[in-house]
């Protein structure tokens, strides 16, 4: 298990404990149709990061619902936050797009004894630097 923080969120063992993480990164290149010759392209910048984390909750452990509340109020603010790894890597700010959960086992009061997410994440420019200034 690799250790993440979204801002004050922690994914660990009494909240979500992730057991995969998939990044993907794209960059943008403009494309402009050439005859006999394929297409002549520009540059013109970074394109979506994605970050997808994902893996299991156990009641036995910790109550994963709670957690996943959490994430949804975090969600409904639609703010961004920092992600970072357990060696204090920054990835950059990130807002939460998507939550994925599947509910499994269900014990007689209707309660999941496992409950399997994916978190889907999108990274965003820093707010503090959307006004056009720069940080020295």
């Amino acid at each position: 298990m690799m250790l993440m923080a979204l801002g004050m969120f922690i994914f660990e063992i009494p909240t979500l404990a992730h057991d995969e993480m998939q990044r993907k990164a794209q960059w943008v290149h403009a494309r402009s149709g050439r005859v006999g010759a394929r297409d002549a392209t520009q540059f013109v910048g970074p394109g979506a990061e994605t970050v997808n984390l994902s893996g299991a909750v156990y009641s036995e452990i910790s109550d994963g619902s709670v957690s996943i509340d959490q994430l949804r109020a975090m969600a409904d603010d639609g703010d961004a936050y920092p992600l970072l790894d357990g060696t204090g890597l920054v990835f950059g700010n990130f807002v939460i797009e998507a939550i994925d959960e599947r509910h499994a086992a269900i014990m007689a009061d209707g309660r999941a004894r496992r409950i399997d997410f994916a978190i889907d994440l999108l990274r965003v420019d820093d707010p503090a630097l959307a006004d056009g200034t720069t940080v020295a």
